[in-house]
């Protein structure tokens, strides 16, 4: 089975006979004529299905969107229609650069078609201060390819802007002591401006509990109460 059809099958149950058939008909054009990607990509949603995927992330924070997935089955069919990957990274890349929001969120959500040649789509996207953007900028793809330099800032990125850390994939494998340190210095410095530390904070420090050590201000700020 074609990861077109794998991902397919996985919101079928989520869609009317109609908007199914209409998925398929977008599908096909797109295997073949990959340059109508530009035109049915951003129909997707209103032609096909929008929404929340799963009732608990609405806003697709934590995961697709509904109309995230059945974008993904488009940008799927493109990438077994094309045999270039150069050309798979423009036709994305433009997706993404000329997308609204949620345009670009599903281009996002749907990075693990390309490989670390799509850093720069997620760059762009921890630049901005949407927070579904960074949610999904810190997802699988990143948790796989992004450099570790880049991935810390992502991290601490979600704290700046409030994207919950549990939305950040492999967070508790990639943490190291740089990352610890870093979130432990961007803790201290809320301190002191009299704010108070995220919670999400944590799920980062109590990995690697010795980068409290030169601040002492924030280990009795997360010290649980008695």
């Amino acid at each position: 089975m074609s990861r077109t059809d794998q991902r397919r099958d996985a919101i079928a149950a989520a869609l009317s006979p109609a908007a199914a058939s209409r998925l398929s008909q977008m599908t096909d054009e797109i295997t073949a004529k990959p340059a109508d990607v530009g035109r049915l990509f951003p129909a997707a949603a209103r032609e096909v299905a929008r929404g929340p995927l799963d009732p608990a992330d609405p806003s697709g924070i934590h995961g697709p969107t509904l109309d995230d997935a059945v974008r993904g089955v488009l940008l799927s069919a493109l990438a077994e229609a094309l045999d270039d990957d150069a050309r798979l990274l423009r036709e994305v890349g433009d997706l993404y650069r000329y997308g609204d929001g949620d345009e670009k969120r599903a281009v996002l959500r749907a990075l693990d078609l390309l490989g670390p040649e799509a850093q720069p789509i997620v760059e762009d996207a921890l630049r901005t201060n949407d927070i579904r953007l960074v949610a999904a900028a810190m997802g699988t793809w990143a948790g796989t390819h992004l450099d570790a330099a880049t991935w810390r800032q992502g991290v601490l990125k979600c704290l700046f802007v409030g994207v919950p850390l549990t939305a950040v994939a492999r967070l508790r494998e990639r943490t190291d002591g740089e990352l610890a340190r870093m979130v432990a210095a961007y803790a201290h410095e809320r301190l002191a401006a009299g704010r108070p530390v995220p919670d999400d904070a944590r799920l980062v420090l109590d990995e690697v509990p010795a980068a409290l050590d030169q601040f002492p201000d924030v280990a009795a700020a997360l010290r649980p109460s008695a």
